[in-house]
């Protein structure tokens, strides 16, 4: 591979691991936010980022990814990878990679 190649190498297929993730997005819920409930087209559970006592305030979009804890300002995202990247303290590329291994997606 030349020099001029290298950047290209490592690159990761966010659409193709986000739209895995969404069809399986009632599986991956129930793994990361088991005391979570589903009514509707979202996914309401406490965060499990901070002291929260009730469910409510952090709803996931089942259909889209769109995710928002509205108690916590900033606390909001496009889409199952970046709700991984909050829940497990990565970047989005280290949730996107281990999100695409675990659904079983070459992530490169």
């Amino acid at each position: 591979m030349a020099d001029h190649d290298a950047p290209m190498k490592g690159r990761v297929d966010f659409a193709a691991i986000n739209a895995a993730a969404l069809r399986a997005a009632p599986t991956l819920l129930r793994r990361w936010l088991p005391e979570g409930r589903q009514r509707s087209d979202e996914w309401i559970a406490r965060n499990p980022k901070r002291a929260d006592r009730h469910a409510g305030s952090f709803r996931i979009n089942m259909r889209t990814g769109r995710w928002s804890d509205f108690a916590v300002a900033g606390a909001a995202g496009g889409d199952l990878i970046s709700l991984a990247a909050y829940l497990c303290d990565l970047s989005q590329v280290e949730a996107a990679r281990a999100l695409g291994k675990a659904l079983g997606i070459n992530p490169a």
